[in-house]
């Protein structure tokens, strides 16, 4: 009698799947033009090359099992926008980090945010079921350990970390679900192992230092840009050329766009002929616009000045956006508790049936 087994994966080094996938977070940019590669074309590429990565580490039928529970947790979030008239893209995945989709214009408030990041786990919450009962009918042990992926995936998801579903949720619960994300988030995390997540606690520990940290500290933030201006006109004109280190205040109008809801300042020297735009990283009360360094470049034969010009801003947060009923919070936060318990309950019945059908 021959004993005929599977071939074992060839163990890879997680801290360079790791590393990988943090690079990729860092690059996020490069990956937006998938997003335009028709209405799946960015998801099709990008759920092949993750079902490739993580069939280094595991066997393929589970890789692309995990791969089919992201894509319907994901499919959650685009069906709520577009519930809330919110236009967003198709799915993007990320190897070894999941998925994301980009909202084109930003929730109006915490209610609208939430009801989105509802929408991952609850559809990512009835794949897996859906998985767990073919597995239980036909006995299935492949399709029950995916559905123990699906109930582990979207229970995670649900720690009170942002930008994890979780954390957008509490935003219409409670804030202060926070300070358990950031605590007990920590610890969960690494008693399950799950070191990736720790990417995601980090950039969640930043933010809310920016937002009740910093907020404190009387001192403005800055953000600057460099325009080119031709010499040439200003010469025409007889204007002065002002030196390196030359300093003005100049005038400026800013606004915000309704579509992506960022901030923009438009800044003016009109002796200069420079009129520039610079975004800002968040909602801010202008302090002053003004010039921080002027300097002489020539190109093909022609006389530019590079013209640094900074914004001095105090970041606002606008408070209004995080107003709930309190009818609304009830609802919110009953639900966001009795999806996490069943989540859970299904960790442990799947389990259990996996040891059961073997």
């Amino acid at each position: 009698m021959t004993d005929k087994r599977e071939p074992q994966k060839k163990n890879k080094p997680w801290w360079f799947m790791g590393a990988a996938g943090i690079f990729l977070l860092t690059k996020i940019k490069l990956l937006l033009p998938l997003l335009k590669l028709g209405t799946f074309g960015g998801t099709i590429i990008t759920m092949a090359v993750s079902v490739w990565a993580f069939a280094q580490i595991a066997p393929i039928q589970t890789a692309v099992g995990l791969i089919v529970m992201i894509f319907i947790h994901e499919m959650g979030h685009v069906i709520a926008s577009k519930q809330k008239g919110l236009p967003t893209s198709a799915p993007i995945f990320i190897p070894f980090l999941g998925a994301m989709i980009n909202l084109k214009r930003n929730p109006r408030d915490a209610e609208t945010e939430a009801y989105i990041a509802f929408g991952g786990p609850l559809l990512g919450t009835v794949g897996a079921l859906g998985a767990f009962f073919i597995g239980w009918y036909w006995e299935l042990p492949l399709f029950i350990y995916i559905a123990w992926i699906g109930f582990f995936l979207n229970l995670i998801n649900l720690l009170p970390i942002h930008p994890l579903d979780g954390g957008r949720i509490s935003v219409a619960v409670s804030r202060w679900l926070w300070l358990f994300g950031l605590t007990g988030g920590l610890f969960i995390i690494l008693y399950i192992h799950a070191y990736v997540m720790l990417i995601f606690w980090a950039l969640f520990a930043w933010d809310l230092y920016n937002k009740y940290v910093r907020k404190k500290d009387s001192k403005p933030r800055s953000t600057w840009g460099t325009f080119e201006v031709d010499m040439d006109p200003i010469l025409e004109q007889g204007f002065f050329i002002p030196g390196t280190e030359h300093r003005r205040e100049l005038a400026f109008e800013t606004y915000s766009e309704l579509e992506d809801g960022k901030q923009r300042v438009l800044i003016y020297w009109r002796e200069m002929g420079l009129h520039g735009l610079l975004n800002l990283f968040e909602q801010g009360l202008i302090k002053s616009v003004y010039t921080s360094q002027i300097e002489r470049i020539t190109k093909e034969n022609k006389a530019y000045l590079l013209i640094r010009c900074q914004v001095d801003y105090y970041p606002h947060t606008n408070d209004a956006y995080y107003e709930v009923a309190p009818k609304v919070r009830w609802k919110y936060g009953i639900t966001y508790a009795l999806l996490a318990v069943f989540l859970g309950y299904m960790m442990h019945a799947a389990s259990k049936m996996e040891l059961y059908i073997k």
